[in-house]
């Protein structure tokens, strides 16, 4: 039986993440790519403005200016999605996955 409500691709979470470079598991946004079998592809999400990605602002529902990292994909347990905070614009969705598609086109 499945716990939890399913994410869908465009969610912004609030999810644990253990980060790469340490043991310690921080609370942070991300954004769902996909889930599947319980399994949550997201993107990190940075108020560091000055790094490369994806702008989402305030008004888009974040809680500072913001960037969609792109070349920051995990994946988390269902269990670490504390909750969704909001869903992209069908506008910001198009900006990501056509951002995907160009880092993908060398697998064509």
């Amino acid at each position: 039986m499945r716990s939890g409500k399913m994410s869908k691709a465009g969610d912004v979470v609030l999810a644990k993440i253990q980060f790469i470079d340490s043991f310690e598991i921080k609370t942070r946004p991300a954004l769902v790519i996909f889930e599947e079998f319980d399994n949550i592809i997201v993107a990190g999400i940075t108020s560091n403005t000055e790094m490369k990605g994806i702008s989402l602002s305030r008004k888009e529902g974040m809680v500072k200016e913001s960037v969609i990292k792109l070349n920051y994909i995990f994946t988390v347990a269902r269990p670490m999605i504390k909750k969704t905070l909001f869903q992209l614009s069908k506008e910001k969705k198009k900006l990501v996955r056509d951002a995907f598609v160009s880092k993908l086109k060398d697998l064509a």
